[in-house]
Parts: C-alpha cells; structure tokens; sequence
C-alpha cells in the first residue's frame, strides 16, 4: 500500500462477530481485520466511509449467508515477498476444505518452511478474504489465529456446512 494513498474503512457486522476493512482509492482491499475493536486508530488518516466498503460488506454478507464461496474482491496485500507467496497460495484453498502449513510451505517451493508460513499467516493483512483459517497443524489442530481459535472453528464449521460436508478438518 502507497503510504500517502487515501484509505477508507468501516465496520462490517456478521454472525461471526463484528469486523473492520479498509480499501484504497481505487477501492483495493487493503486490510481486513477480525476485530474491529478501536479500528478508527488503526489508520489515523483513513476516512470512515461506509459507501467506500459496500461491495466488500456485500459479499461478506453473501459469504456470511452461504451465498458466496469465492471473493470476487481486488486485493493489495502489502509485506514480504515470502508472505505474498504464502497469502497467494492461501488464495488457492478450496472454500470448505483445509490444508496445513507444511502442504502450503511445499507449494511455495520452501519445504521446509512450515514455521515461516505460520509466520505469514499471522501476518495476513486481509484475513477472511485470504482465508488463513483454512490452514491447520499438520495433526488436525486448530493453531493460532487472529480472530481466536472459537472463531476459526465457527468458519470451518460454516464453509463445512454451506460446502455440504461434514466437518472434518482434513477435509480436502
């Protein structure tokens, strides 16, 4: 994200819990966040701006609603090359399905990562959107998550539900 590029941001209320996302002036998403606790402080110089974020609360609302599987939203995921790698491969996870970190630490070509992706993973500026919560431990573990592990498990359990399948977190 340019630094002196105006941002918009607004709250975006689901069954899941209360969330916050921002857009660029050219309406990229540029930041979704689990938690919109003090989300006005997040970005000081972004504008509240509900008409801004109406297609990325629409199609929350659709994936919220088991209307939607995929986000049809431009993304501008801003960090290191190895974290774009990851969040690009998080884009690839079957909606209702799982995968684990050492499955996506071998698609990105660095076998051996599996650390590394956890680490990506929690520094996903775009949560939901780029759906970390499909990725698990290699033993079926819920791990860490931004939004809390009861969080994660209600978005397994929704994407399980709308996906037809029962839910198992070696869904593939």
């Amino acid at each position: 994200m340019m630094k002196n590029a105006r941002t918009y941001w607004d709250r975006i209320e689901t069954p899941f819990g209360i969330f916050a996302a921002w857009v660029d002036e050219d309406g990229r998403l540029v930041r979704f966040n689990l938690r919109a606790g003090n989300a006005e402080r997040v970005d000081r110089s972004a504008e509240h701006n509900p008409e801004k974020l109406s297609d990325v609360k629409r199609q929350v609302a659709e994936y919220a609603g088991g209307k939607r599987q995929h986000f049809d939203l431009a993304l501008e995921m801003d960090g290191p090359e190895f974290h774009r790698q990851v969040w690009e491969a998080l884009l690839e996870i079957p909606f209702g399905t799982t995968t684990s970190y050492g499955a996506i630490a071998k698609k990105v070509g660095q076998p051996h990562a599996a650390r590394a992706v956890g680490v990506a993973n929690g520094a996903n500026p775009i949560a939901l959107i780029v759906p970390c919560h499909r990725v698990i431990g290699s033993d079926g573990s819920l791990t860490g998550y931004g939004g809390g592990l009861p969080l994660k498990r209600k978005l397994l359990e929704h994407e399980a539900r709308v996906a037809g399948r029962p839910f198992d977190l070696f869904a593939a």
